[in-house]
């Protein structure tokens, strides 16, 4: 999870989720399943479902390529 860029609340979590072969989760189901688990204030505004989560040689989840990337992505023109 990073936090997105905001206009209004300078960052909302986004959550990045690598389906398994086979499942089918969407948006409601990841936020139904962390409401329980998280306070209020982290529960992702948005949900982006990836094929891999960017790691580093031992293992641990690279939120720095996370974050460029949606930063790359918000700074981009609309189609």
């Amino acid at each position: 999870m990073i936090g997105k860029p905001h206009p209004e609340a300078g960052e909302i979590p986004k959550a990045f989720v690598v389906r398994k072969a086979g499942h089918d989760l969407g948006t409601d189901d990841v936020v139904a399943f962390v409401k329980g688990r998280l306070a209020n204030y982290k529960i992702p505004g948005e949900v982006a479902f990836v094929d891999a989560i960017p790691k580093t040689p031992s293992g641990k989840i690279l939120r720095r390529v996370l974050k460029e990337r949606e930063l790359d992505n918000a700074a981009r023109p609309p189609a």
